[in-house]
């Protein structure tokens, strides 16, 4: 067991530049996500020029809110390793963090283009879940956000191939695979999304909403298993938290609009 190793964390080195797993699969996620949003957009009449422009400012602010998130909720190991900061490539950036810098970019980048923000958060629902669910895969890299201990047997009882399995062999001790549980969630929330949004008589809004519900009701429960959450208190996981505030938010904003805002299109309007 001691002889497995790790897969390489490094994808590509340069000279000085190294490119690794982590950055570079993350990468991969937000462009496939962009590329089914783009094939959408034609879809629903949106100009895929709109979302290539929003794209531009939605991606660098994610990415710094996501690791502003991180640090904030790790602050008292930052504190004393400033300079880890910026060390992103270490791993260390939370999806929470970077959908609050998305979904406030194209808020505001919707009102100045004078474009509706939820028909534009309803084509990109389903490429989120797609960059999601590929974007897991750099924590697979990186040996993080993994849940508690199990057995090799528990593991391969899972059906899972051997390279995931050694991958999952951190320090002499076999963990959940939690990123992969997530991914697979995610990828089935997408399935879902697309299966539901011409037939259920969403309005306008609804399938962004949906999503919302989908992903924080399975990350609710993925995160109580992980063993490296951000926590809010000594007790309460953060990521848990605010996937309770953003169920009971989306629900009420479905209620709220369907009851008070006339007139409401429905989806694809």
């Amino acid at each position: 067991m001691n002889s497995i190793q790790p897969l390489n964390r490094i994808a590509i080195e340069l000279g000085p530049l190294t490119v690794y797993w982590y950055g570079l699969i993350i990468a991969s996620g937000a462009i496939l996500g962009l590329a089914f949003v783009l094939k959408d957009a034609r879809r629903t009449g949106i100009d895929k020029d709109l979302f290539i422009d929003l794209i531009l400012y939605a991606v660098p602010i994610s990415i710094l809110s996501a690791r502003i998130y991180y640090v904030l909720f790790s602050w008292d190991y930052y504190k004393e390793n400033l300079g880890d900061i910026i060390a992103i490539w270490e791993g260390g950036i939370a999806i929470h963090g970077a959908l609050i810098g998305a979904v406030l970019t194209a808020v505001v980048f919707a009102r100045k283009r004078k474009v509706s923000f939820w028909k534009i958060a309803d084509v990109a629902a389903p490429g989120i879940l797609i960059g999601q669910a590929i974007g897991r895969w750099g924590n697979f890299m990186n040996q993080e956000a993994h849940g508690g201990e199990v057995s090799r047997t528990f593991l391969e009882g899972l059906g899972l191939p051997t390279w995931i399995v050694n991958q999952m062999l951190i320090d002499g001790t076999y963990y959940h695979p939690t990123f992969l549980y997530e991914s697979i969630w995610n990828i089935v929330g997408m399935i879902v999304l697309l299966l539901i949004r011409n037939r259920v008589g969403l309005r306008r809004g609804e399938l962004f909403l949906s999503y919302v519900i989908w992903y924080s009701f399975g990350r609710f429960f993925i995160e109580g298993m992980r063993t490296d959450s951000l926590m809010l208190t000594s007790s309460i996981r953060m990521a848990q938290a605010i996937s309770i505030v953003l169920i009971i938010g989306s629900f009420f904003f479905i209620y709220y609009r369907r009851k008070y805002v006339k007139p409401l299109p429905v989806y694809g309007d």
